[in-house]
């Protein structure tokens, strides 16, 4: 089994896979300065039930990281899963266009909350964590969530927009970890990490 080089994020030897195809999930992680490979775990899951935002979110990542870790024995693997609450609405990536427009009109001029659930899974040793940030929209008119709708960005992201990218210029304030609304909280991550070699 190769060992992976230590970094300030993850002190373990054993190789590190990300079960998620997110481009964000993999530039935070390359940020760390964390050396990993990707592995797609395939579709989400249906939400489960009628499971509170910490536990669904958990749930959905173990899953992920599930999926992936009979495939890659030996291996630390991280899943992550993230969702939109804004007045009790769960809001996941958007069908179209249209449902995006709408995402976005309920969340302008109020503050939501984006939950993440990660699990790190090696063998039968599993673990779960989940962090909430506040995330306060600032108004948006009709004219500006048509155009940002038009841009194509909000349409693979929870909750419709990407506070990293174009989406970030409606952000009045973050209440909480900055990258934990990108798609994966970094400190969070770091110290269940630690719990693994």
């Amino acid at each position: 089994m190769s060992r992976a080089p230590l970094t300030l994020f993850y002190a373990g030897r054993a190789p590190v896979v990300l079960a998620s195809a997110s481009p964000r999930r993999v530039a935070l992680l390359r940020q760390a300065g964390l050396e990993f490979t990707v592995a797609d775990p395939g579709p989400d899951r249906a939400w489960p039930g009628n499971a509170e935002p910490r536990h669904g979110v958990r749930a959905i990542a173990l899953e992920k990281a599930r999926r992936i870790a009979p495939r890659r024995p030996g291996a630390v693997v991280i899943g992550a899963d993230t969702m939109v609450f804004a007045r009790g609405l769960r809001m996941g990536r958007p069908d179209g266009p249209a449902q995006a427009e709408e995402m976005l009109r309920r969340l302008q001029g109020r503050t939501h909350e984006v939950w993440t659930g990660i699990a790190v899974v090696q063998g039968g040793d599993e673990r779960t964590a989940s962090e909430c940030t506040r995330v306060r929209f600032g108004r948006m008119t009709e004219r500006e969530i048509r155009a940002y709708v038009a841009t194509g960005e909000p349409l693979d992201k929870a909750g419709a927009y990407g506070i990293q990218g174009l989406g970030g210029m409606f952000v009045r304030g973050v209440e909480g970890d900055y990258t934990n609304v990108v798609g994966l909280p970094l400190r969070r991550l770091r110290a269940v990490l630690a719990e693994f070699v």
